[in-house]
């Protein structure tokens, strides 16, 4: 059986900040779009001006201090931060056509990133009963590298993943970043990478094949 192909996956890469208010209703136009098949499906890299998004299991006793916009994402999830330095990817897939199973598109979804991280030689892992992407810092610590946090409307996916380049770590300080206080946060340029938004994209879309691989057929685990 042939490998699905990302070939009718539009790629988006913005080398600009957009504002998150307005990401969130190209989404929610995209997915209304695709639902009814009158769009193709998307992969959006971007990157947002600062700021706090809450999902819908937000607490407000973890938005510490608002020094930035706060909105209301829609997404699941609690708090999380968007910021400079940190690169967002927003994946809009019909399900309809890819199994209908949100967990196996979850648990995807974070194999596609920890893959990625693998492939610019930084290793990164699952955390049992914690939401996110994991690594150890210098000193063997757990930290959060990157989050996850999606929506699904019409059997249409939104949201998706950020990963931590070069952002200013004072920020996560605002929120307790997905409702988790024991562990903090890191980077890649914190863990002494160097890494470029454009190079995240490329090694993202070198293993996009794997990703749809993966939720078509159903093997939630990428290699």
């Amino acid at each position: 059986m042939d490998r699905p192909s990302p070939e009718n996956v539009e790629i988006r890469r913005e080398s600009g900040q957009i504002a998150y208010r307005a990401a969130l209703a190209e989404m929610e136009t995209r997915n209304a779009a695709i639902a009814a098949g009158e769009a193709r499906e998307m992969v959006w890299l971007l990157e947002h001006p600062p700021v706090y998004t809450a999902g819908t299991s937000a607490d407000g006793a973890e938005l510490l201090d608002p020094r930035f916009e706060v909105v209301e994402a829609g997404r699941g999830g609690r708090y999380t931060y968007h910021g400079p330095g940190q690169r967002v990817g927003y994946v809009m897939l019909d399900l309809k056509s890819r199994g209908r199973d949100v967990r196996c598109f979850v648990h995807s979804l974070e194999g596609w990133v920890i893959a990625t991280l693998g492939d610019l030689g930084l290793e990164a892992f699952r955390a049992d009963g914690r939401i996110g992407i994991w690594t150890r810092t210098r000193e063997g610590r757990e930290a959060k590298i990157g989050a996850i946090g999606v929506r699904v409307r019409r059997w249409v996916t939104m949201h998706g993943f950020s990963v931590n380049l070069a952002p200013d770590l004072s920020h996560f300080g605002g929120i307790v970043p997905c409702g988790i206080e024991d562990f903090g946060v890191t980077s890649l340029a914190d863990l002494g990478f160097e890494v470029a938004p454009r190079a995240l994209d490329k090694a993202l879309l070198a293993r996009l094949g794997d990703f749809l691989a993966a939720l078509e057929g159903k093997d939630c685990a990428l290699p």
